[in-house]
């Protein structure tokens, strides 16, 4: 955590808001509230790994897709709002 510039103390809450949003994101009815969550969290994690020049980046970048991947594949609101000929 000191290396990302992030006192050790804080590594509790910044843990159990992670559980939260993924705990929200796996409920139907809130899935759309955890995937906006999750992106905040996730776009904070790519800031951070970005700003101290960390390659693992792509990761977050990746999660994030992903979480909104599972969620168009799942939730007809969501297809709904990007349309695919197909």
């Amino acid at each position: 955590m000191p290396r990302y510039g992030y006192p050790e103390s804080q590594i509790v809450i910044i843990g159990v808001l992670e559980l939260l949003s993924c705990i929200i994101y796996v409920i139907p009815s809130t899935a759309v509230l955890g995937a906006i969550l999750m992106t905040g969290y996730l776009g904070g994690a790519t800031a951070t790994n970005v700003r101290v020049g960390d390659p693992s980046y792509i990761m977050t970048v990746l999660l994030g897709v992903f979480v909104w991947g599972g969620l168009f594949f799942r939730d007809a609101r969501v297809r709904s709002l990007i349309p695919v000929r197909g």
